[in-house]
């Protein structure tokens, strides 16, 4: 008889914190080596005892739910945001807040997120991934089966909660019970017989939800299994032809207020090196100029509605597949090969961003996010100049969280995220922590573009007055992480 180590256990203290904790390990070692031991040898047993003894269990005792995550920690320097909330709207701001956190929970939690464990030497045979069906579609299960020594009748239970389960009709050797409801019962003296039938099984979903999913309860004697099923509706491939130049690809767009003799530098020099490609302007200067040429679109927006209004205006007109975003100020150079960009977006498609360099300077970052719990929020630090490891052929290009503000991006991918039309002044790094998880970005330091100088004559003081925020921008932006991206505190370093 095996004896599970699981019980009671006497070790003696030592006055060494560092013995203490090797006997720890040791414990916990052997406690997990002769718990598994214990099971396979009893679940190895159960076919030579399942006739003479019916107390044998093997349902999971493990847990089948990830725990609620706890608090986060906030690291060192962080600004802690509830604190820059006024006191006299806390109260019905953090109602709001958890309101809408409840809400935002319902769309993107699934039961398919559910922790599920799959117990050894199980007779179940079942898929463990893949399963995916249409909505209110009939599908058929693959991979159902039962692998039992012989015996005088086997008998299976499927198990759904948010569709029904039928089979085909059966033989004389079998009984089926529950076709067209959530349980499933198949009886058979057989066991091809039953493994025929299970090989038929469909499921069809009763509700029409376009991304969710269902767990299914396969039950024999006392084995269970528990395995997902994907509900989701089909994606329709939206494609983009890339033509045969560089033109068809992509267009450049950039964001201007008050600097039109830097925005006609810009344009003289996007055109010293690319004469056909398409440059889309936003323009939400106070007494808007007339800015003129062959592929160039202007678009006038109302007086001073910033520089993401504008970043959204101008990309919801590329027709392209990809857009290279530029400011106002910028220098096409020789260095300013958009070309070596794409060739990257297409030798890894997973990539929705390649970040370059201006004037040498790439400006990446990482974002380090906990989720927190679920009354706090969450903990995010920007860390200036992280990143993980480089992309496979391309040493250069380092994957980050986010980039410098000169990047080729995936036109789908980029008007999924938005750029968040409430943040006018600085907001580069809000629009990568609004994409955190979204988007899989690059930083490729080898493609660069020139930063204009900045002389008196470009000086305008109306802009300057525009253009650096005053405390009222540093608190609403504060608050607005509060609310809006659910956190605690934040930290950029």
């Amino acid at each position: 008889m095996c004896v599970c180590v699981y019980q009671q256990m006497s070790v003696c203290t030592s006055s060494k914190p560092f013995v203490i904790a090797v006997v720890g390990v040791l414990i916990i070692m052997f406690a997990f080596y002769f718990g598994n031991l214990c099971n396979g040898t009893s679940a190895l047993a159960y076919n030579k005892q399942r006739h003479s003894s019916g107390s044998l269990s093997y349902k999971s005792s493990l847990p089948t739910q990830h725990r609620l995550p706890g608090p986060c920690t906030c690291p060192d320097g962080s600004t802690i945001l509830k604190d820059h909330i006024p006191q006299d709207q806390y109260e019905d701001l953090m109602q709001r807040r958890a309101k809408e956190f409840q809400q935002y929970k319902a769309r993107t939690n699934s039961i398919l997120s559910k922790l599920l464990f799959a117990l050894p030497n199980s007779p179940l045979q079942y898929p463990i991934q893949g399963v995916i069906v249409r909505p209110l579609t009939a599908t058929a299960i693959p991979g159902l089966g039962l692998h039992a020594e012989e015996g005088n009748s086997y008998k299976v239970l499927l198990t759904v909660s948010n569709g029904v389960l039928t089979t085909e009709t059966p033989t004389a050797e079998a009984t089926v019970q529950g076709s067209g409801e959530t349980k499933l019962t198949i009886e058979s003296s057989t066991l091809s017989v039953l493994n025929d039938l299970l090989a038929k099984v469909s499921y069809t979903s009763t509700i029409y939800h376009i991304n969710t999913g269902d767990l299914v309860t396969f039950q024999f004697e006392n084995y269970e299994a528990v395995f997902p099923i994907t509900i989701q509706q089909p994606h329709v491939p939206v494609l983009y032809d890339m033509g045969t130049d560089i033109s068809s690809q992509v267009t450049i767009v950039t964001k201007t207020f008050l600097r039109y003799k830097q925005l006609r530098v810009l344009l003289d020099s996007i055109r010293k090196f690319y004469s056909n490609i398409k440059v889309i302007i936003a323009d939400d200067s106070l007494e808007p100029e007339s800015i003129t040429g062959e592929n160039i679109q202007h678009y006038i927006m109302p007086p001073a509605q910033g520089w993401f209004a504008g970043r959204n205006l101008a990309v919801s007109q590329v027709t392209t597949k990809y857009f290279l975003w530029v400011d106002d100020d910028f220098l096409f150079s020789e260095k300013t090969k958009i070309e070596k960009l794409v060739e990257v977006m297409e030798a890894v498609p997973e990539l929705d961003m390649v970040g370059g360099s201006v004037q040498g300077n790439k400006f990446h970052f990482s974002i380090l996010y906990e989720e927190g719990d679920e009354n706090e929020g969450g903990c995010l630090y920007r860390k200036s100049g992280g990143k993980f490891h480089s992309l496979p052929s391309y040493p250069q290009c380092h994957l980050a969280s986010g980039v410098v503000n000169f990047f080729l991006a995936r036109t789908d991918a980029m008007q999924r995220v938005r750029f968040d039309p409430k943040l006018q002044r600085v907001a580069h790094s809000e629009f990568f922590m609004d994409g955190l998880g979204s988007l899989m970005v690059a930083s490729c330091g080898d493609v660069t573009i020139d930063h204009q100088p900045k002389t008196e004559e470009n000086r305008n003081p109306t802009y300057n007055k525009f253009r650096n925020p005053g405390r009222n921008d540093a608190e609403f932006r504060l608050q607005l992480h509060f609310f809006k991206n659910y956190l605690k505190c934040i930290r950029y370093g």
